[in-house]
């Protein structure tokens, strides 16, 4: 059975889980870990892509991720090639490092952001790496330290998690390690560490107990959350997969984009691949970059080539785009004009 395409948008909250081929570490000494969270850090500040809860182990790791200005796909991809390609090179080994793909997660937040957060965080201590949640707070590659104040990482955004358990930083902490503490017995949560509907209503009595209710349970195995969300979510996906199939199959490639977009503001088509800040061609090329990636997913590098800029001005021209008031607009008549196109398509 093929597998099924991962579920992403902007916002949206992700686990991922990373593991070594064929359970072989991907972390082998201190300058490996040094050299993944550098890469990692940097990554995730240039796609502007939440970090709350991380734990490197020896060979596997743990993200709690919330998407960014690019895809969660592509910023995997640039951490996992990089990364092999570094340790690869340091170790004289060649093929493959981790399994052919990570697992991912897209989590209901309001049920699952403060679990996965202490259970990502008590994996150090659950194989024993530290004794304690005091060893833990000091240990420099999970994120509890960082939560802590006591390890240093500027892309973990510490600040949104704690303020899920106090108002104050010193109240926050003090709630949060007392919820950490609850959680040490309850050691592996299967839940957790996937989707799919038993997982999401928390196991198999409970499935039980809405199916005598009578109660009809939506699951997906990409997905943790309630029976609601599930359904949202792949209803959602469904909309966002058939107008870019849509759009894809009749719509435009860069070029006829850019031409679309310069005869909606009015302006030239070169105008758009100049450095200009003029509002008017300052907004057209972060509406193209956002269309173009997310629309009609062209590579930000290709986008990048055309316009003369780099990849990252891209991303961040892309997130931009996608919250200017004049997109839905463009995006209507974008989707509107090759709907009609394949209707007269197959009528002839």
């Amino acid at each position: 059975m093929p597998r099924k395409a991962r579920i992403d948008a902007p916002g949206a909250l992700h686990h991922i889980i990373i593991r070594g081929i064929e359970r072989k570490a991907i972390f082998r000494d201190v300058l490996d870990r040094t050299h993944f969270l550098d890469r990692l850090g940097r990554i995730l500040s240039e796609t502007e892509t939440g970090c709350y809860a991380w734990a490197l182990m020896g060979n596997h790791a743990h993200f709690l991720l919330r998407t960014g200005l690019v895809p969660l796909a592509t910023v995997m991809r640039r951490l996992l090639t990089g990364y092999a390609l570094g340790f690869n090179r340091r170790h004289k080994r060649h093929g493959q490092l981790f399994q052919n793909r990570y697992k991912s997660f897209l989590c209901e937040e309001d049920l699952y952001l403060k679990e996965l957060v202490r259970y990502i965080h008590l994996n150090p201590l659950r194989v024993r790496v530290v004794e304690n949640l005091k060893e833990l707070r000091s240990y420099p590659y999970c994120g509890h330290g960082v939560l802590m104040g006591e390890v240093k990482a500027e892309w973990h955004d510490a600040g949104y998690v704690l303020g899920f358990f106090g108002s104050t930083v010193g109240v926050a902490r003090k709630s949060y390690l007392v919820f950490m503490a609850e959680g040490i017995d309850q050691g592996r949560r299967p839940d957790l560490v996937g989707g799919g509907l038993i997982r999401s209503v928390g196991g198999w009595a409970a499935l039980e107990e809405y199916r005598k209710g009578g109660t009809r349970i939506k699951g997906d195995e990409r997905i943790l959350g309630s029976s609601d969300f599930v359904e949202g979510v792949l209803r959602e996906a469904e909309e966002n997969f058939e107008e870019r199939m849509l759009i894809r199959s009749r719509g435009p490639y860069l070029n006829d984009l850019i031409k679309m977009i310069a005869e909606h503001f009015n302006i030239d088509p070169e105008d758009i691949m100049t450095t200009s800040k003029e509002r008017k061609i300052s907004v057209a090329r972060a509406v193209l970059c956002y269309l173009g990636t997310r629309k009609l997913m062209i590579s930000c590098a290709d986008i990048a080539r055309e316009l003369n800029i780099s990849p990252s001005t891209v991303s961040r021209a892309s997130g931009r785009g996608r919250n200017l008031p004049e997109l839905k607009e463009i995006q209507r008549k974008l989707f509107e004009t090759y709907s009609e196109r394949k209707i007269s398509v197959n009528e002839r």
